[in-house]
């Protein structure tokens, strides 16, 4: 298998999905604005959300792939066959449980995540209403992580990448043709979630009884590698959930602030989220499968060269996206949001968070790349510890930077606490011996380095003054952006291309 083409595959999907993410935002943001209904509505979809991202893609994914793996390379196919049974059957019972719970305690829910919101009254009652809607999500979702894992396990990256596009569509139908029947008309958004879900778990379905791994109902506490997944997850929610506990505490700090603090931290969130899902979940995607054959194999040089292969991607990737997130704040804000209700002042609140935010994106995306490398060998010990040391200092640099830098303080202390997070994980695997640095990294930094500069000078010179994109026609906006982007590329892989980069450079072979 070739993991380059296989990233592609992956990336491309992701891509897809980004840019209806965009659109899904653009109309949320045209639709309602930043306000008091959007603030509820996104605490509401947070939580539903975050307890995917650390339980769907994060602790459930990174137990249940290695010892899936496991199973595939080195028992019988009935002895697989089972595995995904028994542990599809009692996720499904938790999360019902779960999801249940969830909907029953929701006022104590939002108490403890947006305390602030309690001050006022309706927009309680409002996010209380909305969560108990979009709750459900976290169970559908689950289940469609459980048959991601397995389709990746299979090398089919497609169309576990593909199912988020459904999400995205189920937003921008609901945001235009129902929210008018919905009063208020934010609730329409919470159904949307909740029909995402749902849509995206009968995607896979069909392709899971393709390869003969459509799980039955079979309830078994007694399979050893039940318990063995289990027993690694309760670790892993935070070892690899940090970022997301993070950005929980940092809607019980935003409900304080003024109206719109919440909405102008998620905008900034789903700009940095586009080269974070684009590189660095497609990375973590089909690097896990590989890494851990390679761990049950008992190879150590592949398992190291597919770490080193995916850091320099990384960086050759993150880094100039860091820079044009920064640099292009404004342009990018304004072009995507600034219409009907998004007036100017959001787009520079926004712009603030949005700066912050990039300062951690490449730690960020390392941290996706380096984590894997602790789960492929089941150490779940070492990536707990350093998450605790991260959201210690995470909260540190709040208390530190909130009143200065009001919502772009909790951002900036995100992406630090990412880079403090992702140095940790490289010296644990360098530590243990796990990963050994391929020769060429001093030169590989220093053309990275020129082709970054090259193209900060496009983009600074060719950007102009801020203040001539807030409210500029939308195609001029459109426009003017394009010819930035590609003016940008094309000076940084032109400068790499000169100084000798190929693609074929970073082909990676990797079993399947």
């Amino acid at each position: 298998m070739n993991l380059l083409k296989a990233l592609a595959t992956v990336s491309s999907m992701t891509l897809l999905s980004r840019i209806l993410g965009f659109v899904r935002d653009f109309v949320i943001a045209r639709s309602f604005g930043a306000g008091a209904a959007t603030d509820a509505f996104f605490v509401a979809f947070r939580l539903p959300n975050l307890l995917r991202r650390m339980f769907a893609e994060g602790a459930f994914s990174q137990a249940f792939v290695p010892i899936l793996a496991e199973y595939k390379n080195a028992r019988e196919a009935e002895d697989t066959r089972r595995l995904a049974d028994h542990v599809a059957t009692l996720l499904f019972l938790v999360l019902l449980a779960v999801t249940l719970l969830g909907i029953a305690l929701t006022p104590i829910l939002i108490y403890i995540s947006a305390p602030g919101f309690a001050a006022d009254t309706a927009k309680f009652e409002l996010t209380v209403e909305l969560t108990r809607i979009a709750f459900p999500y976290i169970l559908f979702i689950s289940l469609v992580s459980l048959a991601g894992g397995i389709l990746n396990t299979w090398s089919r990256f497609a169309v576990p990448a593909f199912t988020p596009v459904l999400l995205n569509l189920s937003f921008i139908g609901m945001a235009l043709f129902a929210a008018p029947y919905f009063d208020p008309p934010v609730l329409a958004l919470a159904w949307a979630v909740l029909l995402g879900g749902a849509f995206q778990l009968a995607l896979q379905l069909p392709f899971l009884a393709r390869i003969g791994m459509l799980p039955r109902f079979s309830l078994s506490l007694e399979d050893d590698g039940v318990r063995r997944i289990f027993k690694l997850m309760l670790p892993a929610l935070l070892g690899v959930s940090v970022t997301q506990i993070s950005l929980l505490i940092n809607t019980i700090f935003a409900s304080f602030l003024p109206h719109g603090s919440v909405s102008w931290l998620y905008y900034a969130d789903r700009l940095m989220e586009f080269p974070a899902g684009l590189l660095g979940a497609a990375l973590g995607t089909i690097l896990l499968p590989s890494l851990s054959r390679s761990h049950a194999e008992n190879d150590r040089n592949e398992f190291s060269a597919l770490l080193d292969w995916g850091l320099r991607l990384t960086f050759l990737l993150t880094l100039p996206a860091a820079l044009a997130l920064a640099l292009l704040a404004v342009p990018l804000l304004a072009t995507l949001f600034n219409y009907g209700a998004f007036q100017a002042d959001d787009v520079l609140k926004t712009r603030d968070a949005l700066v912050a935010y990039s300062v951690g994106l490449t730690g960020l995306i390392l941290v996706k790349v380096l984590a894997p490398g602790f789960y492929a060998r089941q150490n779940i010990r070492t990536p707990v510890k350093i998450a605790l040391v991260t959201l210690g200092a995470t909260q540190a640099m709040n208390a530190v930077f909130i009143v200065p830098l009001q919502h772009a303080g909790l951002a900036l202390s995100i992406g630090l606490a990412s880079c403090l997070n992702a140095a940790l994980l490289w010296r644990g695997l360098r530590r243990r011996g796990d990963y050994q640095p391929q020769p060429g990294w001093s030169a590989f930094g220093l053309k990275l380095a020129a082709a970054l500069i090259a193209m900060g000078l496009v983009l600074w010179f060719g950007m102009g003054g801020q203040a001539n994109w807030i409210g500029a026609p939308p195609l001029e906006r459109v426009m003017r952006l394009s010819a930035l982007v590609a003016g940008g590329g094309t000076a940084y892989f032109g400068t790499l291309w000169l100084l000798g980069f190929r693609l074929e450079d970073f082909t990676k072979k990797g079993r399947t």
